[in-house]
């Protein structure tokens, strides 16, 4: 017997020697020490010298004969073959789907037992592979140990690796057989294909709404639940896509990756560039249905459907009144609050809204950049070349409801109003005089402070300047 144990352990060179049917005659006997002429190792029981066998023979002795991948088990190489024959012996009784490997059958009937038996120790999320686990806990570790060798970009799993690196040969091996788009991923292709056929199978139980897309439905349902799983790291801010929290942590970043070729100004999101494009093309691709009026965004769109709907569903908690979107209800709570966030950079004055601060910026700058089409006056403000217009078409739609005498100008009616009724609401705080409008109130004070910013009234840029400097005074003096 011992004979038969030694020529087992020396003659490591032959392959076929019948290991089980040598160590079935010793199984059961004293267990005695080995060792291995090769390795020097020691056997300490019988049933591992089929084991030390293989480990001590020619390592990775099994070649694929595709590939050339090499295998120290025959089982291991059979089991690769199927890789590059796409055989599946092993199908799930539930839903036929077809495996590779036993043990990958195994894990799969997890999904239909409903068993998670892996949860995780931070957020108490349960998985039905281990392997989920692993992947999962990268999310609270940030760990992403996959790294691409172009640009060093990091992945939290090698299957996003292995899609980023197509981007570098730009190869997308799976095309759509129907328009012939190609694409990274077969997920994403599969992806694609509802939309050739208008099949949307999945459905909101909340609104009916139907989906093409498992994921879309997913994310579509957070709008109800309002959940918002992802978190800004830096703030705290939370958000219901991560891709939204990607664009956001941009911010603190201040990263910006997309620059207009017009003007060079940077922006750090796609979108946001491509909204701004518009400004050069002067794209407006969105129409209102009622006026058709157009827009250059989607969200000024909408906004403006609520001038025909007359629907204001924002209150002010102050004051009651309301606005029909919910941006001008905020910048309306800072006539209450008295804030004024924004500042000139230049003189330091500050405004409660922006578009008053990049108003303010024209007068350090002198820029005016709407011109009349008709005379080529130019205006700091749009809003200054609307109400110009009339002077040209002599429109007058603001109609007095005592006298019936027209005005071209809201403001102007507002004043004559106030002549009626010998209201005047401004007053002087140095000689407590009275004055109907604020306009004749600022030229008032120039009294007190010797102010003259005008040297000569004839040196009037227009005729229209003089005219209107003309009507001032004397606007003034019957005010006075």
């Amino acid at each position: 017997m011992k004979t038969t144990e030694t020529h087992l352990i020396n003659d490591l060179s032959r392959k076929t020697v019948d290991i089980e049917k040598n160590t079935d005659n010793v199984i059961g006997k004293n267990e005695e020490c080995f060792e291995c002429d090769t390795r020097g190792e020691k056997v300490f029981k019988i049933l591992l010298i089929k084991q030390l066998f293989l480990n001590c023979s020619k390592e990775n002795s099994y070649s694929c004969v595709v590939c050339n991948k090499k295998f120290s088990h025959k089982g291991k190489l059979n089991v690769h073959h199927r890789t590059h024959t796409e055989e599946r012996p092993f199908s799930c009784d539930v839903c036929g789907k077809e495996f590779s490997r036993r043990k990958y059958l195994k894990a799969h009937y997890r999904f239909h037992a409903t068993e998670k038996p892996f949860s995780c120790n931070v957020c108490g999320k349960a998985f039905s592979h281990k392997y989920d686990l692993t992947r999962h806990h990268r999310i609270h570790t940030n760990d992403k140990p996959f790294s691409c060798d172009v640009c060093n970009k990091k992945f939290s799993q090698k299957s996003n690796l292995n899609v980023h690196l197509l981007t570098h040969t730009n190869e997308k091996p799976f095309s759509c057989d129907v328009c012939s788009k190609t694409f990274y991923r077969m997920y994403d292709l599969n992806q694609h294909y509802p939309v050739h056929t208008q099949e949307k199978p999945y459905f909101c139980a909340v609104c009916g709404k139907e989906f093409s897309q498992r994921k879309n439905l997913k994310m579509h349902c957070r709008i109800h639940t309002n959940k918002k799983p992802y978190s800004c790291g830096v703030c705290g801010k939370t958000f219901s896509y991560k891709y939204d929290l990607n664009r956001h942590c941009r911010i603190h970043r201040n990263e910006k990756l997309f620059s207009c070729d017009v003007c060079n100004k940077k922006f750090s999101q796609k979108r946001d560039l491509e909204i701004h494009f518009r400004i050069h093309t002067n794209e407006k691709p969105f129409s209102c249905d009622v006026c058709s009026k157009t827009f250059s965004q989607k969200v000024n769109l909408n906004r403006h459907y609520q001038i025909h709907s007359d629907e204001k569903p924002f209150p002010c908690d102050v004051c009651s009144k309301t606005f029909s979107q919910k941006g001008n209800l905020k910048r309306h709570y800072r006539v209450h609050t008295n804030e004024k966030p924004f500042s000139c950079d230049v003189c330091t004055k500050t405004f409660s809204q922006i578009c008053d601060l990049n108003q303010h910026y024209r007068t350090h700058t002198n820029e005016k950049p709407f011109s009349c089409d008709v005379c080529s006056k130019t205006f700091s403000q749009k809003s200054n070349l609307n109400r110009h217009y009339r002077i040209h078409s002599n429109m007058k739609n603001s109609t007095c409801n005592i006298c019936n005498k027209k005005f071209s100008w809201k403001s102007n009616l507002k004043v004559h109003f106030l002549t009626l009724i010998n209201e005047k609401p401004y007053s002087c705080d140095l000689c407590h005089k009275v004055i109907a409008r604020k306009s004749y109130l600022t030229v008032h004070l120039r009294i007190h402070t010797s102010e003259k910013p005008f040297s000569y009234r004839g040196q009037a840029s227009t005729h229209v300047d003089h005219e209107h400097h003309t009507i001032m005074e004397k606007n003034f003096e019957i005010c006075q």
